[in-house]
């Protein structure tokens, strides 16, 4: 039945409130993740290994979007992120590779994608995959690129997360 698929949401939280919200997820029976790193604490006096949220103000939830309107009355959620004027659902196979990562390794580091105008960028998902574009202007969560095709100049907004920057050696023209 398509009313009882679910599919992992990320929301956005309150300031350092991730545990809570994980925990008051759990509470309400909704399956949650969040994701916590094992970073070492040193103090004068001692070392001491804690767990850290991984993403800063972001828990995952897998529900059916017809629930998604609960997830957000929960107290500490702000909202779902989006994607193209819609909640972002998050594929099943990004959670198991955040939750392997996580499982391999302590002290990670996430860094977010840095784009920056004249770069030059390959395009990792939607209609214009594997074109390669120079960034003309850089918003919050897009990039504003042009293609040079055909002798046509093509311009288009791509979301941030589906680019990657051309290493220098191969921007030589």
């Amino acid at each position: 039945m398509p009313g009882n698929r679910r599919d992992w949401y990320a929301v956005y939280t309150k300031p350092r409130w991730e545990k809570k919200v994980f925990s008051l997820l759990e509470k309400y029976g909704v399956e949650a993740y969040c994701p916590l790193n094992r970073v070492r604490k040193k103090w004068s006096d001692r070392v001491k290994w804690t767990e850290e949220p991984l993403f800063k103000s972001y828990v995952f939830v897998r529900v059916r979007s017809e629930d998604l309107m609960e997830v957000r009355q929960v107290n500490g959620v702000v909202n779902f992120v989006y994607w193209l004027g819609k909640p972002a659902i998050v594929r099943d196979r990004d959670i198991q590779v955040i939750r392997k990562f996580l499982n391999d390794y302590d002290e990670i580091t996430v860094t977010p994608i840095e784009v920056q105008k004249n770069d030059k960028i390959m395009i990792r998902k939607g209609a214009l995959m594997d074109k390669q574009a120079k960034v003309v202007e850089v918003l919050n969560n897009q990039v504003r690129v042009v293609i040079e095709s055909i002798g046509f100049e093509l311009t288009a907004l791509v979301e941030k997360s589906n680019v990657r920057v051309v290493p220098n050696r191969q921007n030589a023209s």
